[in-house]
């Protein structure tokens, strides 16, 4: 079995909605070796069932920091870049060149990253393709897809 260090990689949760989601992007960065982030307000508890039935016993595991605002995740991490995944924009994920470092910020199931906050960043947005018959890929496989990425780029083993 190939066992992948500590990836130095961050994903970030903006407003999530989903329990279920939320624990299985929580199990993924515990295999990924990677620090899952939650932007407040979190619309359910973190003691769920649901979080916990997703994430299993590996939530105890989890490196998880919460966070009051965007602006106190990127004052926390001044170095890091920060890519704003979307479904508007049309920079593919796989054109972006990844490091040890890189947050990856994904917006509530529902509504996703705000536009206001989209055009601010628009030069570190970037998108999965996918067929036009769908508005969007299930959160916790859209994580999976771009953080598997950064790691396969990185070469994380």
């Amino acid at each position: 079995m190939i066992q992948l260090s500590d990836s130095g990689l961050h994903i970030v949760l903006y407003h999530p909605e989903i329990p279920a989601n939320t624990g299985n992007i929580g199990r993924l960065c515990v295999g990924s070796g990677s620090t899952l982030h939650i932007i407040k307000p979190c619309r359910f508890l973190l003691t769920d069932k649901e979080i916990k039935r997703a994430g299993l016993d590996y939530w105890p595991k989890l490196k998880l920091q919460m966070h009051d605002s965007l602006e106190e995740l990127h004052a926390q991490y001044p170095q890091s870049r920060i890519f704003y995944c979307t479904t508007k924009s049309s920079a593919s994920y796989t054109d972006v060149a990844y490091r040890k470092g890189d947050m990856f910020v994904f917006g509530p199931e529902s509504s996703g990253l705000p536009q206001a906050l989209l055009n601010e960043h628009t030069p570190n947005c970037i998108t999965i393709p996918m067929h036009p018959d769908i508005r969007s890929l299930n959160l916790s496989n859209s994580v999976a897809i771009i953080l598997y990425e950064a790691i396969r780029q990185i070469k994380l083993t």
